[in-house]
């Protein structure tokens, strides 16, 4: 089998599923080529075990001190070169074509007529979930930013709707043996980096390492400075005691793997985020802030851990499902996952960060 995988690259959320999935499509023998669009080819990172794989521009969005930056974004979008990519994507030599959220492949299966699985947590929005900060606007970008022929939603719980549980990537090897540390992880790639210091120098008593678009690593007081890299930000995830980002999906859903505890910053007017927030408080998986926050930040730190959960390999799952010669439908594939679910009580009042 040979597969053309789409991939939105704006954050690294949907690339941390990549790496999941690549891996598991690896094993099985299939034969997979990359576009990843979203962002500047330089600005991707660690992306070696992707092989050859393309970049374009894409559609994506820029953010302004924790906000959607409309103008900015407008302005960066250009559909003129959307469209002629679309054009000239040739999906004819491929069997079968994956979508997480990335227009291009998506719109380029579908004028070409060519099966399309669209995969990523914004496919759960179809569903009854928890939603916050809805608009027209909003439901038409879920509906038609990436549309796909079969749509496979992942989200933290079921909802009772076909909705399979996360693609969590936390690679086997020194990581997962990693002795704990005391420190906190920090990840807020949509902030200003001097008012996420200010709010981190609050608090000297609490060590922060902090992952971002940092040229080298370096130590200022409590606070230990991290440039981009998936091997150092895995080690670091699985060593901390808590997790501080803003609310995408898939760093919150490899925190809640491991049992950390989550404080998540959603990005203002983006309706994905805010729902996620609001999710990761319905489940009592999370905590938010809706600023930068001092008071926030300090009643998390005395909190109690929350629940753990345990969810299965979702990624060799769906593998196995576009293999089968006898391919169920999504609702028994989902009711198959969750079935497989469980989650390990660790809330402790007792517990602090």
């Amino acid at each position: 089998m040979k597969i053309f995988y789409g991939v939105q690259g704006t954050g690294n959320g949907h690339i941390s599923r990549a790496r999941a999935m690549n891996a598991e499509l690896s094993a099985a023998g299939i034969e997979v080529d990359y576009l990843f669009s979203g962002r500047r080819p330089e600005d991707y990172f660690d992306m070696e075990e992707f092989g050859n794989w393309q970049s374009a521009s894409g559609l994506s969005f820029i953010a302004d001190h924790g906000r959607i930056a409309l103008w900015k974004t407008a302005r960066k979008n250009q559909l003129i070169n959307l469209w002629r990519d679309i054009k000239n994507l040739d999906l004819s030599s491929y069997d079968r074509v994956i979508c997480d959220f990335e227009p291009i492949t998506a719109w380029a299966a579908k004028r070409q007529g060519v099966d399309c699985i669209a995969l990523g947590h914004q496919y759960a929005f179809q569903y009854d979930i928890p939603i916050e900060g809805d608009s027209w606007l909003s439901r038409a970008l879920i509906k038609h930013f990436a549309p796909g022929a079969q749509q496979l939603g992942l989200h933290w719980h079921h909802f009772d709707q076909p909705i399979l549980p996360p693609i969590v990537h936390i690679p086997n090897g020194e990581s997962t043996n990693a002795a704990p540390e005391t420190f906190i992880l920090v990840y807020l790639g949509f902030e200003d980096t001097n008012e996420v210091l200010a709010l981190l120098e609050q608090f000297p008593d609490t060590r922060f390492v902090y992952y971002g678009a940092f040229s080298s690593a370096q130590t200022r007081d409590n606070i230990q400075l991290e440039p981009l890299s998936v091997e150092g930000f895995k080690l670091a995830l699985h060593r901390c005691n808590g997790v501080i980002c803003n609310a995408g999906f898939e760093l919150a859903s490899e925190a809640i793997q491991l049992g950390k505890p989550i404080l998540v910053k959603p990005l203002k007017g983006q309706m994905e985020q805010l729902s996620n927030a609001r999710a990761l408080e319905q489940l009592k998986l999370g905590s938010r802030m809706e600023t930068l926050c001092s008071n926030k930040l300090r009643l998390w730190l005395k909190a109690g851990k929350p629940t753990q959960y345990q969810y299965p390999n979702v990624a060799k799952a769906i593998t196995e499902w576009l293999l089968s010669a006898s391919q169920c439908s999504v609702a028994e594939l989902s009711k198959s996952l969750w079935s497989d679910h469980h989650q390990t009580a660790t809330s402790s009042a007792e517990t602090k960060l």
